[in-house]
């Protein structure tokens, strides 16, 4: 039994067509192969500021267009507006395989002068046909390249951690120290604004001292040496020439049970493009 996984930065659903919708995000993405699990980066709530998104809360929006799926909202930026309401903006999960356990780690924010906002990981762990699997989706930094290695090295060293707990879980308890699985096998995607070339994005696939497995590129292992197809700017230039900076990676036990990984780059319901990657 195959399983689909989608990863996504959807512009809180802007289209290159200046459409605000969250709809057509939803049924785009069934069109592509109706995945048992979606991962979206740039999701918001209460942000008017945001191109036509009329302060709506996006996370409550998706959920109701994915009613089969768990939803898990990411938000590492929640700032009150002056009325007390909380505009937040960030990543999300929404599983039909069921959920087991969910942890949202803050990554590092360096302030090192450039512009830059709070990013976060959402760890979902969830029962695959194969076993438990760790989903784990962010949105790295864009303007701070310090900030953003620092980010990769955080990522690492949260992977290694639940490698060792794999490997030596906890004593039994009582509610919140009812010990829950944290596998080794997992997924990482989402956007890394980086190029496939980038030390940093290199990086990601280093050895880890303690035996963790690493976290292969889903796009190499099922097609190296075809280059990436473009992820980003194809349709608008204004951050640079096209190319790819949204990638899937699959813990090295899991690169075995790789169908097939596809990059949507046709739809412009986005200024990124959908990512597919199949598992059996």
């Amino acid at each position: 039994m195959s399983i689909r996984v989608l990863t996504w930065n959807i512009q809180w659903g802007r289209g290159m067509d200046g459409i605000t919708d969250l709809k057509r995000i939803v049924e785009h993405a069934r069109q592509m192969g109706d995945p048992d699990i979606l991962c979206f980066q740039e999701v918001s709530a209460h942000m008017p500021d945001l191109a036509d998104t009329n302060g709506a809360d996006q996370f409550a929006e998706l959920a109701a267009l994915l009613p089969q799926h768990t939803a898990i909202a990411g938000t590492p930026l929640e700032i009150f507006d002056p009325h007390g309401k909380p505009r937040r903006f960030g990543n999300a999960i929404f599983s039909r395989l069921p959920v087991r356990q969910v942890l949202r780690h803050t990554l590092p924010w360096i302030p090192d002068g450039e512009r830059n906002m709070p990013r976060g990981l959402i760890e979902a762990t969830v029962i695959a046909p194969f076993g438990l699997l760790r989903v784990m989706t962010t949105h790295l930094e864009y303007f701070s390249a310090e900030a953003r290695a620092a980010q990769v090295d955080a990522i690492r060293t949260i992977h290694a951690a639940a490698y060792m707990r794999s490997k030596s879980p906890p004593d039994e308890g009582k509610g919140p120290y009812e010990p829950t699985p944290r596998p080794a096998a997992a997924l990482l995607m989402g956007d890394f604004n980086m190029p496939p070339s980038h030390p940093t994005k290199r990086r990601i696939s280093d050895k880890h001292d303690n035996g963790a497995p690493r976290l292969i590129d889903a796009w190499n292992a099922a097609h190296e040496p075809e280059p990436h197809p473009h992820s980003f700017c194809i349709t608008d230039q204004t951050y640079g020439q096209p190319h790819c900076c949204d990638f899937m990676f699959v813990s090295e036990g899991l690169t075995h049970r790789i169908v097939e990984i596809a990059y949507d780059t046709e739809t412009r319901l986005s200024d990124h493009q959908p990512v597919l990657l199949t598992l059996e």
